[in-house]
């Protein structure tokens, strides 16, 4: 059951779950082209707008990725895509929201193609066998006083061929090997993302989450290079904390990491 109309420029429709009561994520707002899904949505929690408003866009302008960086990707070969929540949680917490939008991504991957996909510290989707990204997730705080009063995380996933333009990059198409409706995608992400975020508001919930985030990393257990803005070191990842850091065993001794790039180092090199 679908209502459709238009508001701020972009097609709004409320989904609705098979037994007729509003989905959590299920106030869809679309559009042509956008500068940044995230931008949108942070504008609207500043609005006061409710949690569950999801942004799509077929095309972003000035799509933005972890430390500054741009995401983009030609018109309609990706899923672009940011959700509004408002969490009970600490900020310091927050974290393991992001990786619950993560996870309910690689659940949509396995759903809609067969493939799950893996997670490459911290929350990029990287392909089930090799190293190539797939997607990038990029999670933004509301803070008024130091208390957490909206999240914003969006998500940019490379659907068709076309998207994977850039070294490094893949697309589920590519990797899948057959047609991808980015429709069915999103609602397979979004029904995914209920359960998940569910999880996490739950009783041992953020202690479930980082259970099956480490199942699913790709990071832990490889050699990798940390990439600081002042330097880089080399060792071996051994842990995801509960604050989200990645611990990386050096020669030099143990290393906790909050904010970094990752190289996945092959054997021997």
């Amino acid at each position: 059951m679908e209502r459709g109309a238009l508001d701020m420029g972009g097609l709004s429709f409320q989904t609705m779950r098979p037994g007729g009561e509003p989905a959590r994520f299920g106030v869809i707002r679309r559009f042509e082209q956008l500068d940044s899904t995230n931008r949108v949505v942070l504008e609207l929690a500043g609005e006061g707008a409710a949690e569950g408003v999801v942004v799509v866009a077929d095309h972003q302008t000035a799509g933005r990725g972890r430390r500054g960086r741009t995401w983009s990707a030609p018109p309609g070969s990706a899923l672009l895509a940011s959700v509004l929540l408002r969490p009970p949680v600490d900020p310091e917490d927050a974290h393991i929201v992001a990786m619950a939008v993560a996870l309910a991504a690689t659940d949509a991957c396995l759903d809609v193609v067969g493939m799950r996909p893996r997670l490459k510290w911290p929350n990029d989707l990287v392909a089930p066998h090799g190293e190539e990204k797939l997607a990038g997730i990029l999670g933004e705080l509301v803070l008024v006083g130091g208390r957490l009063v909206a999240m914003v995380v969006g998500m940019g996933l490379n659907v068709g061929r076309a998207a994977a333009t850039v070294p490094g990059a893949a697309s589920l198409e590519d990797l899948a090997r057959l047609p991808v409706d980015r429709e069915i995608l999103l609602a397979s992400w979004l029904g995914h993302l209920e359960v998940r975020y569910a999880q996490v508001l739950g009783p041992d919930g953020p202690r479930r989450v980082l259970a099956s985030y480490r199942r699913h990393c790709a990071t832990l257990g490889r050699d990798v290079r940390i990439e600081l803005d002042h330097g880089s070191f080399e060792g071996r990842a051994a842990d995801v904390t509960e604050a989200g850091h990645l611990v990386v065993d050096t020669d030099a001794g143990r290393r906790e990491v909050t904010a970094a790039d990752v190289v996945h180092l092959r054997p021997g090199a």
